[in-house]
């Protein structure tokens, strides 16, 4: 994680969506949170949590009457057990009024607290949003990030193999530039990895020979799109006529590449004059989201093959 965070940083990100008021508890600055390990943690945020406990404890109305409900020393022992495990901050919502004890305890951990007037729901809809794109891995992949068909690809090649301009074509042709050069990746779920460009990159592509080009003012705000899950990755490859005749001319060269932890689907495409490359781009992600979906040409081709050679009904 690049960006340096501290509980006062993330308040301020947080207050454009929801208004704080830091009651109490100082940030403890042996223990930065950029430092700090999520995953130990059952989540990043969350509502009050005691057994699996969240990185910043979410306080509601329906947690609080839970608390006030209980007897004294038992209160007591949960706050000390709840304070006792560090949380980065405990936000008090739904405006309920903040009990002396949480203010206490506050002080004594240095551990912040925070109210607001926003549904807790909310607040920790908007927090792990936010959060979680913080805390989870990043990578950096050398390439185009496009939008094809609806369809979120990455394309790869050596340096000069023509992926700016291949990306220009596809943006003439209707589709969409989400980065050029050093897209950013990061896994949000399971099975889904997000990639979008880094700030200082945002509306700029780099084609050699006309140097960099400012593709929303030179196509409008449709020819953008700030994030896009990756699906497919299409590798510009240059080969030699002994590679391209060995070439499978049934199925292609389909591999896989891991990315955080993540097998993406990979097609090579041979880059040679003459040959239309964008146009051979789209009948790849035409083929992909088919194969997705069940609908595998080269099998069902080989199914008729066979069929035929055994003179069975076609």
């Amino acid at each position: 994680m690049n960006e340096l965070l501290s509980v006062e940083t993330i308040i301020h990100n947080l207050s454009r969506q929801i208004e704080f008021d830091w009651l109490a508890g100082q940030e403890d600055p042996r223990r930065p949170v950029h430092e700090i390990k999520a995953k130990q943690h059952a989540t990043v945020i969350g509502h009050l949590n005691v057994v699996h406990k969240n990185l910043i404890q979410v306080i509601g109305k329906t947690e609080c009457d839970y608390l006030q409900g209980l007897e004294p020393a038992f209160r007591g022992n949960m706050l000390n057990e709840i304070f006792s495990a560090q949380p980065v901050a405990i936000i008090m919502a739904d405006g309920i009024p903040v009990p002396e004890a949480l203010i206490e305890h506050a002080n004594t951990f240095h551990t912040p607290l925070l109210s607001c007037k926003t549904d807790s729901n909310e607040v920790v809809d908007i927090a792990r949003f936010y959060l979680h794109n913080i805390f989870s891995e990043k990578e950096v992949i050398h390439g185009v990030f496009m939008e094809v068909l609806g369809t979120g690809v990455l394309i790869t090649g050596e340096s000069s193999i023509g992926k700016s301009e291949l990306a220009l074509a596809l943006i003439s042709r209707g589709h969409r530039l989400i980065a050029d050069d050093a897209p950013e990746f990061t896994r949000i779920g399971p099975d889904v990895i997000e990639g979008r460009s880094p700030t200082v990159l945002k509306d700029f592509m780099e084609v050699r020979g006309l140097g960099v080009l400012n593709v929303r003012e030179m196509y409008g705000d449709n020819a953008l799109k700030p994030t896009k899950y990756l699906r497919l990755i299409v590798h510009l490859q240059r080969l030699s006529a002994t590679e391209y005749a060995q070439l499978d001319r049934l199925r292609g060269e389909r591999t896989l590449r891991a990315i955080l932890g993540m097998d993406i689907p990979q097609v090579l495409i041979p880059v040679a004059p003459g040959r239309n490359i964008e146009v051979l781009v789209e009948a790849a992600v035409r083929d992909h989201v088919l194969r997705y979906s069940g609908n595998d040409a080269t099998e069902h081709f080989i199914s008729l093959q066979q069929r035929a050679i055994s003179n069975q009904p076609l």
